[in-house]
């Protein structure tokens, strides 16, 4: 049982329009009662749920009024948190909602920990663990697309799917024991029977969502694209394209770029980091030789390379050193140029190229650049993948747990078909339910609650 009251900020810190101070526990509306005074008076054994009350703050310390406030009141249980809530909106000065948050605590709470508000949600049974991450991966979501599945998460649907799963592994373990109870009806080839059944179709199940959490991963922290090649290329010009912003300086002085230049996009619902770097060539500027460093370390960490290639020009050495470079990354090949007179020949690049994605394109005049976006989705999206339908692993903690299942199902399976005693067979099956609770937090260690509600904001 938790007996003590919360509050803190829960608007951004700086300056707007509204400040919120917020204060969950049982004495809520107590420490309310303290430092407000409505303009028309009220008993608060008699104020209904979501009501909204005028009036101002004041310090009782020396009858100084603070700000001119609406009061939120939401009665336990129907709330965030399923204890009493308060929600003080006022202005938003900092040194307001500072003031507030000082005599609210003055008057009895405490100030909260990050995401402990969540966390009360979470310990006090009103949403799951894995309801209580899609929270913060809300707050975080950087696209549509990324907002939308941290909301199926927070609607139950990743929930729902793993207790569809565990059930499997509570009836299995349930008709284990009772074979092992009842010897003499002979029930036990029954059971291991319908336990290898149960094992591949849970099998079948978990390994579809770990395959999702590629997609996942993309969607909730997108994609980095670096774009290479050697100097006057038009990398610089592609990237102004690309995100329609004079980003990067453009000059016919090779190695104007000497540092890395990034800007955002969205292609497909996905958030798309792009890297405008520094062009590869050997060089004894110090500066210059920088930039190509921090190039090469663009390279090695990029989901994706755009390596642009001048069209105008014939494929020299330094071009079929950078094909040295990316032969073991994705890269999407671009013939920058293609306004001009094509002078390059399609056939002097390397065979290991010639199945790489080939894109004409001219970053100037701005030709072929819905190509390179097609080409980006066709490469990390399924082209059946629909977020609104689709149940997608995107929290990495989640992506683990479920890996461990999978190789505990596989060893269950293992053992069954290996005549392994049922007996020892069900102690795997009790581990493997386990495991799956730490998604929702029906097996959770407080190690593991403290370390998710720590990325919490304060006030959430």
């Amino acid at each position: 049982m938790i007996n003590d009251t919360i509050a803190a900020i829960s608007t951004p810190p700086g300056w707007g329009g509204i400040g919120i101070v917020r204060i969950s526990g049982k004495d809520a509306f107590s420490v309310i009662e303290r430092v407000f005074k409505p303009v028309k008076p009220y008993n608060l054994e008699d104020i209904k749920t979501q009501t909204v009350k005028y009036g101002h703050i004041v310090d009782t310390n020396n009858n100084e009024t603070i700000d001119e406030v609406l009061v939120s009141y939401f009665k336990e249980p129907h709330t965030y948190t399923r204890e009493n809530i308060v929600e003080i909106n006022c202005h938003g000065g900092a040194l307001i909602v500072k003031r507030i948050l000082e005599l609210v605590v003055f008057s009895g709470a405490r100030i909260a920990e990050p995401g402990e508000f969540t966390k009360r949600a979470f310990l006090n049974g009103r949403i799951d663990l894995s309801q209580a991450e899609a929270v913060i991966d809300i707050i975080n979501s950087k696209t549509n697309a990324a907002r939308k599945t941290s909301l199926n998460q927070l609607e139950g649907r990743l929930s729902q799917k793993i207790k569809k799963i565990r059930n499997v592994f509570v009836e299995s373990i349930a008709d284990i024991e009772a074979a092992i109870d009842y010897p003499e009806y002979d029930i036990e080839e029954v059971s291991r029977n319908k336990l290898l059944e149960r094992m591949k179709l849970s099998l079948e199940n978990v390994d579809k969502l770990v395959k999702t959490f590629f997609e996942g991963k993309i969607i909730r922290e997108g994609i980095d694209i670096a774009i290479i090649g050697k100097p006057n290329v038009g990398k610089s010009s592609l990237l102004n394209a690309l995100t329609q912003k004079e980003k990067a300086i453009i000059t016919e002085v090779p190695g104007t770029t000497r540092d890395i230049i990034e800007e955002y996009i969205e292609i497909g619902g996905v958030a798309v980091r792009i890297l405008d770097t520094a062009g590869l060539r050997e060089t004894k500027d110090i500066v210059e030789r920088i930039g190509i460093d921090r190039t090469k370390s663009a390279i090695e960490k990029a989901d994706l390379i755009l390596l642009v290639l001048d069209g105008s020009e014939p494929i020299n050495s330094n071009d079929l050193k950078i094909f040295e470079i990316v032969k073991d990354k994705k890269v999407i090949l671009l013939i920058n140029k293609s306004d001009l007179e094509i002078k390059l020949n399609i056939n002097e690049i390397n065979q290991d190229f010639i199945q790489k994605r080939i894109i004409e394109v001219s970053a100037k005049e701005e030709l072929g650049l819905d190509k390179i976006e097609e080409t980006i989705k066709d490469m990390f999206l399924r082209k059946e993948f629909e977020i609104d339908n689709q149940l997608i692993i995107t929290n990495l903690r989640h992506k683990q747990v479920i890996k461990e299942v999978k190789k505990e199902i596989e060893e269950i399976i293992d053992s069954i078909n290996g005549d392994t005693p049922i007996d020892i067979i069900s102690v795997s099956i009790v581990e493997a339910a386990d495991k799956l609770g730490e998604i929702t937090g029906e097996t959770v260690g407080e190690d593991v609650l403290h370390t998710i509600f720590s990325k919490f904001c304060i006030g959430k």
